[in-house]
């Protein structure tokens, strides 16, 4: 996987990486393998292994396209993995201060000022993970404690096996509030654009 230009120290294997060392987004981007992985305050986390099924992808596709035409000549942006967030230190948004580095299903982005050529630096707006085997834990934990953590306004988690959807919104208190968990027919809002919503049943192809 490209990640920039040549450079001294390039990694073209990932098994040449130490799962106990801390790395940056510098580091990052001197990897040039075929994984795609992410990092969650400097510790080194594989994407997804093996790739990711149909169900999944299909799921992902599905609401990015709900969510593309409905931002068509809107402000806001939206992308699919593989899509580079990067969290910087709050002392110093470089490279080397950058410990954090996560692809999203799909992120939703209002601040055009925090995107650049190699993806998006600060929280985005909306977050959707679409749980696979083995991103569990990551989806419900680490990257749960994250986004709230740096404020990423909505999350949703979503569970192809339950055919569920939780939705998260960050309270004035800067903490996670579950507002509804959706499993059966209904519209599901999307609070950060507001009068937009997704249906349950496009999303698990139920129609």
């Amino acid at each position: 996987m490209g990640r920039g230009k040549l450079n001294p120290g390039i990694i073209r294997d990932i098994r040449q990486l130490d799962p106990d060392r801390r790395y940056s987004y510098a580091d990052y981007m001197k990897w040039q393998f075929d994984e795609y992985v992410e990092l969650i305050k400097g510790k080194l986390f594989q994407k997804m292994s093996p790739a990711p099924g149909r169900e999944h992808q299909r799921i992902v596709g599905d609401i990015y396209r709900e969510i593309s035409v409905y931002l068509k000549n809107k402000p806001c942006e939206v992308y699919p993995a593989p899509f580079d967030v990067r969290f910087p230190s709050p002392d110093a948004a470089t490279d080397e201060k950058t410990y954090t580095v996560v692809q999203p299903d799909i992120s939703v982005i209002c601040d055009p000022s925090k995107l650049d050529d190699r993806g998006c630096v600060g929280a985005p707006d909306l977050i959707v993970e679409v749980v696979s085997r083995g991103t569990a834990i990551r989806d419900w934990n680490f990257k749960y404690n994250l986004y709230q953590e740096m404020r990423v306004k909505e999350y949703w988690i979503i569970e192809p096996v339950d055919r569920s959807v939780t939705v998260f919104v960050l309270t004035d208190e800067h903490k996670y509030l579950q507002t509804a968990v959706y499993a059966e027919e209904t519209t599901i809002p999307v609070s950060v654009l507001p009068g937009f919503f997704i249906k349950w049943s496009d999303i698990f192809n139920t129609r």
